[in-house]
């Protein structure tokens, strides 16, 4: 979480308070829900100081039974949320926590952060409930101001990711079905982007916290289901369906 130009509209009025304690001293119960550990401790060393942000992080969950389990057993009023999770993703878990998010009196509010800005990821989660979606490249002093606002009850998301909203909710149409997009899974879809991106195999191993033969193997998996024979031709089938 290092580059402040993908949440500079993520936090709008919120960056007039400050991230230290939290606006006027106030404390946020919060879950962290990915499924890549390393990642979590980032989080949790860049947010979690107390005394300092506000934040008090109550519980860490990997994949989705363990993300509704930590969420129901402590109730905290905002879950920091992956979209691709093992076992159905960020909209299974919104899907089992649907009555806590209902709750009058103590609603658990969802904030996705994801690495992935793809739009449907982003609808979709905001179909199931969330508050809001930021991306990784968020700062960690912007990322403690989004979790007060979606605590208060405000609607967080990073710059152009609030469009793909504001498109889908304004439009009546239903999506097209791609038939080849829906063989892929959620994670191969995230590497199909960032090949066709022009990223290297290393970066992406990176940006998506897992090894080269991991993205090797996705997109090798990737040309097989689509049927294409390299990088190019992949690129090239990204584009024409404005994937990238």
């Amino acid at each position: 979480m290092s580059d402040a130009n993908d949440a500079n509209g993520a936090t709008g009025a919120a960056r007039t308070e400050s991230a230290s304690g939290g606006p006027a001293g106030r404390r946020v119960r919060v879950v962290l829900v990915d499924d890549h550990r390393m990642f979590r401790t980032g989080v949790q060393a860049e947010i979690g100081q107390t005394e300092t942000t506000g934040v008090e992080v109550v519980g860490e969950a990997a994949d989705v039974d363990q993300a509704v389990s930590v969420i129901t057993a402590t109730r905290p009023e905002v879950v920091l949320l992956d979209v691709h999770l093992p076992g159905g993703g960020g909209v299974e878990v919104l899907r089992r926590c649907a009555p806590l998010m209902a709750d009058a009196e103590q609603p658990v509010r969802f904030l996705a952060l994801s690495v992935s800005d793809a739009a449907e990821d982003v609808i979709g989660v905001i179909r199931g409930g969330a508050r809001g979606y930021v991306t990784k490249t968020i700062t960690g002093s912007d990322l403690v101001a989004s979790i007060f606002r979606v605590q208060e009850g405000d609607a967080v998301f990073s710059p152009r990711l609030a469009g793909f909203v504001l498109d889908a909710f304004a439009s009546t149409d239903a999506p097209p079905v791609d038939e080849d997009l829906d063989r892929l899974t959620q994670r191969e879809r995230e590497v199909l982007r960032l090949i066709a991106r022009g990223y290297a195999y290393k970066e992406i191993a990176k940006q998506l916290y897992i090894s080269v033969k991991t993205v090797e193997s996705h997109v090798s998996a990737v040309l097989r289901k689509l049927q294409l024979s390299n990088r190019h031709e992949l690129t090239r089938w990204a584009t024409a369906r404005r994937l990238v």
